[in-house]
């Protein structure tokens, strides 16, 4: 069993891909009020959202526990429709030496797809992937995609 690991996901939507990349690169102090069982907040530390460098705190629930995160963007690529965030500081870094969340969103094909990958080192082997995070982005798609989606 490694310590570094990757878990990769990707799922189609049906809102567009334009609109979701830009809520994840300047926009997620919004995602809240669009999943608020999932984040409870989301509030800019330092910078500004939507600049590389800028940082902050991510209030969220993860299987019924509540959790903090600081992190900070670490690449946006407009062109490609990807974002880059590293955890700096939080629970997850307890487990994790190393935790980064990749999104990019491919509006090329007739489906809109959008691939999370997260990227992690574990403190030791003990430690399992962290799959639970899996489903989290995918329930947060959903719930961008529902609020999105014309009524």
């Amino acid at each position: 069993m490694g310590l570094i690991g990757k878990l990769i996901c990707q799922t189609s939507i049906k809102t567009d891909g334009d609109v979701f990349h830009e809520i994840c690169s300047s926009r997620l102090h919004h995602v809240h009020t669009m999943s608020p069982e999932n984040i409870h907040s989301c509030d800019l530390h330092e910078g500004e959202f939507g600049k590389v460098g800028s940082i902050f705190y991510l209030n969220y629930n993860i299987d019924g526990k509540q959790m903090v995160a600081k992190e900070r963007v670490e690449a946006i690529d407009e062109e490609q429709k990807q974002v880059t965030y590293k955890v700096i500081e939080g629970e997850l870094l307890k487990s994790f030496k190393i935790f980064v969340v990749t999104v990019h969103v491919d509006t090329s094909g007739v489906d809109n797809l959008v691939t999370w990958s997260f990227d992690y080192e574990k403190v030791d082997e003990s430690i399992k992937d962290p799959t639970e995070y899996l489903d989290f982005v995918l329930r947060i798609n959903k719930d961008i995609e529902t609020h999105h989606l014309p009524k």
